[in-house]
């Protein structure tokens, strides 16, 4: 099994590697190696090397790896193999305040912080509607996930009819879109410290996605606070979720795929599942966005939707292949 490990490990180095070396500007392997090891030097390559793609693979990693385990813990935590990161309402809530801000004019280096508040609010707002007693009760926590993103759904269409400046629409528009243009080391460090929470959270909960894996009733037998477990688990999947969102905007199908992806390579056991989850991810999702600036260079092609046309075959391929076998 850390065999297995390792080699996820490797692929997710072997896709940094690979978004290191393509882009809009082509770059010789040995100058690219001649910038990571000595930052100091100005030179033109440098300057990308150092500037502009190694924060967006830093961020793609954290991307990733946070969508991935932010899926797995729901999956595991719900039973529901079809639960995704976006399931709280982080990515309407998120989508809606943004939206807002940037209609009223609040500046974009502002607007991922607000971003994660509103994301991070929302996944709050749908937990405490979930609630149950001590704990969350699951067909809630779904039905006020769907209720409150179909709300603030409604909300961007209607700030999007009321928008007047197409710049303003576009601008949105890309943001929806999921991509990591534009973002830099200051939009890591900013989102950097509540993914690393999450992560710790995410480890933390890992004893009891075990339990959880037999059911309320037999977690409890075994002497699990099932209640305590849930918020947990839902605390550190919509730091991750949030953090992702402020980081690349909505990027879909990383946190419903991957987890499926990681249990047919680790099995399902979370103690090698949700770091097997968080190289997976991070692969996946460095390798989009290295295809996404070459695959149509000059320009870019967004993750979010690069991922949608990778993602929906995929998971379709998944979920027949298991109907088949049933």
């Amino acid at each position: 099994m850390l065999l297995r490990l390792a080699g996820l490990a490797a692929l997710a180095l072997l896709a940094a590697c690979g978004g290191l070396l393509v882009g809009g500007s082509p770059l010789a392997t040995a100058d690219v190696m001649q910038a990571l090891l000595h930052p100091a030097h100005a030179s033109a390559v440098t300057t990308i090397v150092w500037q502009l793609r190694m924060p967006r693979i830093c961020i793609a990693i954290v991307v990733g790896s946070s969508l991935a385990v932010a899926g797995a813990l729901l999956q595991g935590m719900l039973r529901n193999p079809l639960a995704d990161p976006y399931l709280t309402g982080v990515s309407a809530g998120a989508a809606a305040a943004i939206s807002i801000a940037i209609l009223a004019g609040v500046a974009p280096p502002l607007t991922p912080g607000i971003g994660f508040v509103a994301g991070l609010g929302t996944a709050i707002l749908v937990a405490a509607l979930a609630r149950r007693g001590g704990g969350v009760d699951p067909n809630r926590l779904i039905l006020a996930g769907i209720s409150l993103s179909a709300l603030f759904s409604a909300v961007v269409a209607l700030v999007l009819t009321r928008a007047q400046s197409v710049d303003y629409v576009q601008q949105f528009i890309a943001w929806l879109a999921g991509s990591l243009a534009g973002r830099g080391w200051h939009a890591l460090a900013v989102a950097l410290p509540y993914a690393t929470l999450g992560m710790l959270l995410a480890l933390f909960a890992i004893p009891a996605l075990n339990a959880l894996r037999v059911g309320d009733v037999r977690a409890r037998a075994v002497g699990l606070d099932v209640g305590r477990s849930q918020w947990l688990i839902l605390i550190a999947s919509s730091l991750l979720a949030a953090s992702s969102v402020a980081l690349a905007g909505i990027v879909g199908f990383i946190g419903l795929i991957v987890p499926h992806l990681a249990r047919r390579v680790v099995g399902s056991d979370a103690r090698v599942l949700l770091p097997a989850c968080a190289f997976c991810g991070a692969a996946l999702c460095l390798a989009a966005d290295a295809i996404g600036r070459t695959i149509v260079a000059p320009s870019e092609l967004p993750i979010g939707v690069l991922l949608a046309f990778i993602g929906v075959p995929t998971f379709l391929y998944l979920y027949l292949r298991a109907e088949a076998r049933t």
